[in-house]
């Protein structure tokens, strides 16, 4: 997902903590977007084009452009929303316990801004055996740079080539 309206702190690049109130945010935000960053809501599952994108790239908070994920680390689960086995880094994701619903999970917050992004479990893949399941619309998806380049100069030589 890509926000059309972004609010300022909004970066790739910046690590700093934001700490902005939730009317802020509700200005800012889309309202899908907002009932699941900042409400903990939760999308439908296989609603978000991100389920099955095969791209490489890095997937970033729609929030506050925090790096979440790498598409390196994204597997498919089965489970209807983007699913992960790792973070881009330690501190890029917040834990807490979530027992809602009478069940015991653990929610996963954006490190920079604390928006609920979805719960990890114990059952993914290896390296780690965890599986992050994540709401897509809390996603901004943004191609590999690297291999942007690398597709557009093969077709312009598979172009020149015919």
């Amino acid at each position: 997902m890509d926000s059309i309206k972004k609010h300022p702190v909004y970066s790739n690049t910046e690590t700093e903590k934001v700490n902005v109130s939730n009317e802020e945010w509700k200005k800012v935000l889309p309202a899908d977007v907002y009932q699941v960053a900042r409400e903990k809501g939760t999308e439908r599952p296989w609603s978000s084009p991100l389920e099955t994108i095969k791209d490489k790239g890095t997937y970033y908070c729609a929030v506050c452009g925090n790096a979440l994920f790498v598409s390196d680390t994204k597997f498919e689960s089965g489970c209807g929303w983007p699913s992960f086995y790792q973070p881009i880094s330690k501190g890029s994701i917040i834990y807490a316990p979530d027992n809602t619903y009478g069940m015991q999970r653990t929610e996963v917050q954006c490190g920079r801004c604390k928006s609920h992004l979805g719960h990890v479990f114990e059952d993914g893949p290896p390296p780690t055996g965890l599986r992050y399941c994540i709401n897509g619309v809390v996603l901004d998806f943004k191609k590999a740079q690297e291999a942007e380049k690398k597709y557009q100069n093969q077709d312009l030589k598979d172009k020149k080539d015919s």
